[in-house]
């Protein structure tokens, strides 16, 4: 087998990074928070747990809780409680009260500005501190997970078998000011659109030109990538269909936000993102 050009990764890398833009223009955190901490916090918890349900808990969770200093303080056996429904509570409990006396006895009650500092803290591997560092920060970071890890093999933008070297060769296909947005725009790509079953790669918007066709083959023989029902599709074009709607609200927002402040226009995001490219 040839091995492939680093020339024609590098521009496969380009036009789906243009693909993504376009049908996720607009993205933000999954997990909801108003601090650093919380965002921390929600993150351990989100281990083996869905978004939403790590959304529905935290509320009750912070509004006990929402620093530090006063999870450190919580009684074990009330904290296991008000997280049970996101699973793994027993570890997860002890981990958030001992990554929060961390933070009070060496950070003064803060989360660290440092990723070296945050992996260190109890509880917390590389993607978890990548994610608080991406999202708390703004600091450029490429956390991988399962969604990434399998994008990343299906477009042949990585053939690693773990994430650490995924996330090194992404990082190195992709800008680093782009990191932050394209790794939500790929979690979000690969649960919405790309999924793990139920997915025909060729309606796909990318793997109907980037996965190779072995691989294609080879996902429809092992029913890894089954053909979507009706159903499944008129939900996908659904999203899909709300995503540009959003992106064209947004833009007409700006575009009266101009008039009426007499100012030339914003550049469209084509035009932005051509800019970005040049």
């Amino acid at each position: 087998m040839t091995a492939e050009a680093p020339t024609e990764r590098a521009a496969r890398a380009v036009r789906i990074q243009h693909i993504l833009d376009e049908h996720i223009p607009d993205i933000k955190p999954f997990l909801d928070h108003t601090t650093p901490y919380q965002l921390l916090v929600a993150t351990i918890l989100s281990a083996q747990c869905t978004d939403a349900r790590v959304n529905q808990i935290t509320p009750g969770l912070f509004a006990v809780a929402p620093d530090a200093p006063t999870m450190m303080g919580m009684h074990l056996g009330a904290l296991k409680k008000l997280i049970k429904p996101c699973g793994l509570a027993p570890a997860k409990a002890r981990n958030i009260r001992a990554m929060s006396k961390v933070l009070v006895e060496r950070h003064g009650g803060q989360v660290p500005h440092d990723l070296a500092a945050l992996e260190q803290l109890p509880g917390v591997g590389h993607k978890t501190a990548s994610v608080v560092f991406a999202q708390a920060f703004d600091e450029p970071s490429f956390p991988v997970d399962t969604h990434i890890h399998r994008l990343a093999g299906r477009w042949r933008l990585s053939h690693a078998r773990n994430v650490e070297q995924v996330e090194r060769d992404l990082q190195r296909l992709f800008p680093r000011e782009t990191w932050n947005r394209l790794h939500l725009q790929l979690i979000h790509f690969g649960r919405t659109v790309c999924t793990a079953k139920g997915h025909d790669p060729a309606t796909c918007p990318v793997c109907s030109w980037a996965m190779s066709p072995a691989r294609a083959a080879a996902e429809l023989r092992q029913n890894n990538s089954k053909p979507e029902s009706p159903r499944l599709r008129a939900a996908r074009k659904l999203r899909l269909a709300e995503a540009k709607k959003r992106a064209a609200k947004k833009r007409r927002a700006e575009l009266a936000a101009a008039r009426a402040a007499g100012t030339a226009p914003p550049p469209s995001p084509r035009a932005r993102r051509e800019a970005r490219d040049r």
